[in-house]
This record gives structure tokens, sequence and C-alpha cells, in this order.
């Protein structure tokens, strides 16, 4: 059995306590606006907005939108006709609200679960995902790819971090101490996160757990263009590479988009 089957993230899980994984996302959300770690793929987005003739973002796996609000804030500089859905397999209303309101309508959410493996067809637009992809092992990796393309829908894959020990390390050791400084200015405030927090500290632990495994379980680009090649639909145009964020951290993608629209 692979090492990537034997792993697991507690977030992922159907068993998990809401209450609990909200405050995980609710930190990642946070942490990942502070640093503005996905900014430098937001000219990658608006190339497949472009080649899609689309203002619509729909992003998949949202946790608490944190990536796909720095993103937002990031393409409103280049246009602002663009539109965002967010959603989750376990969405996150309460971050989500907070989100709409912040973006006045410009950020919506679906209330539904919704696998990103089977997207509603109501639910139109380029596909996002951040921070993600490495939650699923290959065979839903690719039918995830494969429902993008059955719908004609361009897609866009990021997945930040690298893979190695001192990635490892950082989760293990830096994670507690950012929870420990900036819990109490996470928003919206939950009581809740303060009691799992510091008196009953199951957030940063399940972070910091899931935080390595997420490492260990990154697709390198090599490897998201075998998807595709599985997939063998040359109806689409596919590009795979790394781009770089803040403080040299690597961010690999995966882009696609079909080669004619109709």
């Amino acid at each position: 059995m692979s090492a990537r089957k034997l792993l697991f993230e507690f977030e992922d899980q159907k068993w998990f306590p809401d209450v609990i994984r909200s405050g995980m996302t609710d930190y990642l959300r946070y942490l990942l606006t502070a640093l503005n770690f996905y900014k430098p793929v937001s000219p990658l987005i608006l190339e497949v907005l472009s080649k899609t003739n689309s203002t619509t973002l729909i992003d998949m796996c949202s946790g608490g939108g944190g990536a796909i609000e720095q993103v937002y804030n990031d393409l409103r500089e280049q246009s602002n006709d663009i539109i965002v859905v967010v959603t989750d397999k376990f969405p996150n209303l309460e971050a989500y609200r907070f989100l709409e309101r912040k973006s006045s309508g410009r950020i919506l959410y679906s209330e539904k679960s919704v696998d990103a493996s089977d997207v509603p067809s109501e639910l139109k637009g380029v596909r996002t995902i951040f921070s993600g992809f490495h939650h699923f092992d290959p065979d839903f990796a690719k039918s995830v790819l494969k429902n993008a393309v059955d719908s004609r829908s361009g897609i866009c894959i990021f997945d930040g971090g690298n893979k190695s020990i001192w990635m490892i390390l950082g989760a293990i050791f830096i994670h507690p101490i950012l929870f420990f400084i900036f819990t109490p200015f996470f928003r919206p405030f939950r009581f809740s996160r303060i009691l799992f927090t510091y008196l009953i500290p199951l957030i940063p632990l399940c972070t910091m757990w899931d935080g390595v495994v997420s490492i260990l379980r990154l697709y390198r680009p090599r490897e998201l263009l075998f998807f595709v090649n599985e997939i063998n639909d040359t109806s689409f145009v596919w590009r795979s590479g790394y781009v770089k964020s803040r403080f040299g951290l690597s961010v690999s993608y995966l882009i696609g988009f079909p080669e004619k629209i109709n």
C-alpha cells in the first residue's frame, strides 16, 4: 500500500467535527490572505478567463475562502467584472457569508456540498482549486479533471509549498506559534475557536498533522500532466509548472481550457 493511501487528513473525514474543521480553515484563510501567498498565479487565471470568455470563477474545495479572497482582490485590479462562487464538500457557511458581506456581494457561495468531481451544471465558469488537489488520490484527481473536460470548463489548480524537510519542520514548529499570536484576530469571531485553540488545543494540533501530511502528498507538475495524459482528450490545452511565491516558496500549477470555444 502506498504512503498516499496510508496517510489521511482530519479535514477530509466525514466524522470530523465541523467546529474544529472550521477553526482550521479560518486559520488557513487568515494565513494565506496575510501572506498574499497566491499573488503570482493571477496572470494564469486571467489567461484562462480570457481563453474561455468567462468572468466567473467557481472555486472548489474553498475551505475558509482565504486563497480565493486574496486572488479575487488581485484580479479586481485588472477587471471589475469578475465574480467568484465559493464551494466545498464541507462548506464553512459562516466564513462564506462573511466574505460575501466583505466583498459587497462579488464573492458568492453555494450552501450545498459540492463534489469537485461532479460539479452541478448550474455552476458555470472557470474552476479553481487552491491548496486542495493534494487531498485527492490519483483516481479521484483524474475524475476532477475529466469532469471539467466533459463540461468544457476551464480549470486552474494551484498547490503551494515545497516538498521538503524544512516545510515539514515549519508545519510542526511555526504553526503553533502563529496560532497562539493571531487567533484573536481571526474573523468572524468564534468563542469555540478560543476554546479549542488555547484551552483544548485540537485546532492547532490537527492543523499541524494535516500540514505535514499535505506536504508529503503534494503533486509535482509532471504528475499533474500524467493525469491529463491519462484522460487523453486532445480538445483541451494544458500547461503545468511552478511559480515562485513569497519567501521563495513554490506553487505548483496546472491550467487547462478548451482549444475551441463553442
